[in-house]
């Protein structure tokens, strides 16, 4: 029979300086830290990949397509370990175990790895975004005498960004949740805290239901939040208020 015990969380964690609801709460600062990070780096390397991958210059091309097939074909886990183990026994010996011994070197793997990973996704995103607008934008910035990149800037990329708001919402929640793979590499963020928390408790059920609701309550905010940023950037007539998009 299984011993409930909720009380567990007002109860002083072993490190002696924090209960185990801060622990759970600290936790949840490192996931934000770690996934915020990230999505930067995705978001940036991301929407340059996808725009890339729709200019006519084809070795860009090539390479757009080799940087997503590559970091979207191997699993996350796999990429979270070559980072961390694999990655610096390459480097130089003394640089490599200057990484190593480097206390923060894991955070900064899991923040590299993910923006990686996702990277990948979101230039899916673009791409489809600047692909789903009609063709006569891309003749319109020709005829108006702009140069490529000034048609990307000012035309396409504009009315692109509005379109993929909706699925870079559902690649924001899934760089939160995918943050919880960090542990595996000492990374104490929330499922790592929580994990810590049942190991040395035995109250696995209190442990996860508290991390459960964590990420419910954050990526709900996420939901509010990119809904909002959808609402106020959608363009009345071309951009359905459901995120569809109507020409």
């Amino acid at each position: 029979m299984y011993n409930w015990n909720w009380s567990i969380f007002s109860e002083v964690s072993p490190d002696g300086q924090y209960t185990y609801w801060q622990t759970l709460i600290n936790g949840l600062g490192w996931t934000l830290t770690v996934a915020l990070t990230a999505w930067v780096v995705a978001l940036v390397l991301g929407a340059i990949i996808g725009v890339i991958r729709t200019t006519p210059v084809k070795p860009l091309v090539w390479f757009g397509n080799a940087w997503v097939e590559l970091f979207r074909n191997i699993p996350l886990l796999v990429q979270m370990f070559l980072w961390f183990y694999v990655v610096p026994e390459f480097l130089p010996t003394a640089m490599g175990s200057a990484i190593k011994a480097w206390p923060q070197y894991s955070v900064v793997a899991a923040i590299i790895c993910l923006g990686l990973f996702t990277s990948a996704r979101v230039a899916e995103q673009v791409k489809a975004g600047i692909q789903s607008l009609p063709r006569g934008q891309n003749m319109a910035g020709t005829a108006l005498g702009l140069t490529l990149p000034q048609t990307y800037r000012y035309v396409l990329l504009p009315m692109a960004g509005r379109i993929v708001i909706p699925p870079l919402t559902s690649e924001f929640l899934n760089i939160i949740k995918n943050s919880s793979v960090a542990f595996t590499i000492a990374v104490v963020e929330l499922m790592g805290a929580a994990r810590s928390m049942q190991e040395f408790t035995f109250q696995v059920f209190e442990a996860f239901t508290a991390a459960t609701i964590i990420y419910l309550v954050v990526n709900g905010c996420v939901i509010l939040l990119m809904r909002t940023i959808e609402r106020l950037t959608r363009v009345p007539g071309f951009i359905a208020a459901g995120g569809g998009g109507g020409h």
